[in-house]
């Protein structure tokens, strides 16, 4: 593939908060720690501070890949092999996460993922006296189900109709065929198709749990690159982390912490992402995940009989730390606990919300990571290649509107000039000198003179308009294909990578799409890669 690299600030489709992140912009700079550059790693191995339990780190993964005799991973050697990296000292884990959307989602799950690959291997490269590990952390405590039982592919939308309450990685595929069925059916049978089957049909077919067929799919796609999955919905690592859910449910530190650094955000402009609560636990057992609440006398779990005296909850915790989940804010906080984690790749809404979290992370004592926005990216097929080459499309100007690049292409195509620039000019010096004779018959005239030139000026604004419009319509066919161009590369008016699913790419080019994306993304360049077959 050949790859086109695009500042974001150039796309339109990037926050000024997460490009003024990228740019260093002074202010931001209290919430975050380093800075997403080799040097701000070096200055991180200076000061790291690791608090996570290394030998339980790999004692729960080994367990989680292979306690299931009847399923073997593809690629256990290679995931062994960093699993058990994770014991030295000088192994760091560059970590991405995401829900388990089924079939993985929209494009920008795999992406994520290749920039934890690429960068570690960067990071190798440049400080080779370390070991870096690419992790994803499965979001396996969310509860929000309708946000992952689709995907969409090939323009057509698949969607797992289930009626599910509580965690989505313990949900239950038993009736997940259908949809299977279908995703398998788009396929088709050319390319890699069979390849690609064959995998998400072990994946959501033998394995009960989301869970589980998430990690053997991404395991399946990635675990060659040493790329490890984790399940944080495990009691040891829970139990780990349970002196800080007691200490945060009763003294509710984090909702100061966030709340004071959110309003110091707002007050720059920034728009905030989440909204911390009192409390940012749920309490969780199968089929039911729900907020605890402090009444004035008791914890009380909503929608439920459960409640706790404080004592009660504290014993709770301490016997059962695995039913205690943390929210979108406090899930952060648990990762880098249990995690010698360095660098968290996320999308441009993630890096905002993290720059809401340093204030507590420094509370709790608890190193705050590099921030680094995952690498975006548009896959254009040879024959989209051809039709953009012939229009000569530039990269950059896929990216504005159809008009915009209708405009543009008539400007320099058309046979006739369609700018009244130079008759206006000619006006302009008419109506100086209707402004001389005017003032000297009445100098109040001059006002009503001006006037008259705006309106004429207007109207031939509007007159080159219709020209253009008049053109557009004499080359319509051709400028068809501009609207065929935008619509297949930019589904819905929104980026390819949060629309459409990865299938069939894969299909059409196998383990070759994965290889190419991490040949091209660059992780510290941060720039959007377009990538023409």
């Amino acid at each position: 593939m050949d790859a086109n690299c695009i500042d974001y600030q150039e796309t339109g489709y990037f926050s000024k908060t997460v490009t003024d992140y990228l740019n260093d912009v002074p202010e931001l700079r209290s919430f975050y720690s380093y800075r997403p550059d080799l040097k701000g790693f070096a200055e991180l191995f200076e000061n790291k501070k690791v608090t996570a339990n290394r030998q339980l780190l790999s004692e729960v993964l080994t367990e989680q890949y292979f306690k299931n005799a009847d399923v073997e991973y593809p690629f256990a050697q290679p995931v062994k092999a960093n699993i058990d990296l994770l014991q030295a000292d000088h192994t760091y884990t560059i970590t991405t996460g995401h829900q388990l959307n089924v079939f993985t989602g929209p494009l920008y799950f795999i992406y994520k993922i290749v920039t934890a690959i690429k960068l570690a291997r960067q990071l190798k490269a440049a400080f080779p006296d370390k070991n870096f590990v690419p992790v994803y952390w499965m979001a396996s405590e969310d509860h929000d189900f309708a946000e992952i039982n689709y995907t969409n592919i090939g323009h057509k939308k698949i969607q797992w109709n289930e009626s599910a309450t509580g965690a989505t990685g313990r949900l239950n595929l038993k009736t997940f065929r259908d949809c299977l069925n279908q995703y398998k059916g788009i396929l088709g049978l050319e390319g890699y198709a069979s390849e690609l089957a064959a995998i998400v049909e072990t994946a959501y077919g033998k394995f009960n749990k989301l869970a589980d067929a998430t990690r053997y799919l991404v395991n399946a796609l990635f675990g060659q690159y040493g790329l490890i999955v984790v399940d944080a919905d495990h009691p040891q690592l829970k139990k780990q982390f349970a002196g800080i859910i007691t200490q945060d449910i009763l003294e509710q530190n984090s909702y100061k912490q966030i709340t004071s650094s959110s309003e110091q955000l707002q007050n720059l402009g920034v728009h905030t992402q989440v909204n911390p609560r009192e409390i940012n636990f749920f309490y969780l057992l199968d089929n039911l995940r729900e907020r605890i609440v402090y009444n004035g006398s008791a914890y009380q779990v909503l929608n439920t009989d459960i409640s706790f005296t404080a004592d009660e909850l504290k014993q709770e915790i301490s016997n059962y730390p695995e039913r205690f989940s943390p929210n979108v804010t406090m899930r952060p906080l648990y990762q880098e606990y249990i995690l010698p984690n360095i660098a968290y790749i996320g999308g441009g809404a993630e890096v905002v919300y993290w720059l809401q979290l340093k204030a507590n992370f420094d509370y709790y004592q608890v190193a705050f990571p590099i921030l680094i926005l995952r690498n975006s990216g548009l896959l254009i097929r040879k024959e989209m290649v051809a039709k953009i080459q012939k229009m000569e499309i530039s990269p950059a100007q896929l990216f504005t509107s159809p008009d915009n690049i209708k405009t543009t292409w008539i400007k320099n195509h058309s046979q006739h000039d369609l700018s009244l620039k130079e008759e206006w000019r000619e006006l302009q010096c008419i109506f100086e000198k209707i402004k001389l004779r005017a003032h000297k018959i009445d100098p109040t005239l001059e006002p009503s003179t001006s006037a008259v030139q705006a309106r004429l000026k207007n109207a031939m604004d509007n007159l080159e308009k219709k020209l253009l419009k008049a053109e557009k319509h004499n080359y319509d066919v051709r400028l068809q294909q501009i609207d065929a161009i935008k619509t297949e590369l930019f589904p819905k008016n929104s980026l390819q990578e949060r629309q459409e699913n990865f299938g069939l790419f894969y299909v059409k080019w196998g383990q070759t799409l994965i290889e190419e994306l991490i040949r091209n993304f660059d992780p510290l360049a941060f720039q959007f890669t377009v990538l023409n077959e």
